[in-house]
């Protein structure tokens, strides 16, 4: 499905504000070192589906979740003020593992390389 330059403008100015407050403006401990990696909005502009990355294991991915769906309206109530929009959309928060996987998958071909690098070295007798 093809997004429209309006609302693909949106989705980064929307994701580059949320950022910044995760970063600056939220004092909650719970969200710790959390990244918008994504914001996908729906055709009525109604909901935004934000993508979180969060660094840490699964009990701090849950941590992170429930203190952002606690501060969903803090969250709202700033980008109206920072994003002139008839309609605030409501923020639904996913974990986004596409970095966990990107890593592991750069692991795994670290690890073959190693290990023909290891085979290359030992000659045959």
């Amino acid at each position: 499905m093809m997004v429209n330059v309006r609302v693909q403008r949106l989705q980064e100015q929307i994701k580059k504000e949320l950022g910044v407050l995760l970063q600056q403006e939220l004092k909650d401990p719970g969200i710790g070192f959390t990244t918008v990696t994504g914001v996908e909005l729906s055709g009525d502009l109604k909901f935004a589906k934000v993508y979180i990355s969060v660094m840490g294991d699964a009990s701090q991915e849950e941590v992170a979740l429930s203190a952002l769906k606690r501060a969903q309206g803090f969250l709202r109530s700033e980008l109206g003020r920072r994003i002139p929009m008839r309609y605030i959309p409501e923020l639904l928060f996913k974990l986004d593992h596409s970095l966990d996987y990107g890593m592991r998958i750069e692991q795994m071909l670290k690890e073959i390389k190693d290990e023909k690098e290891g085979q290359t070295e030992d000659p045959a007798p």
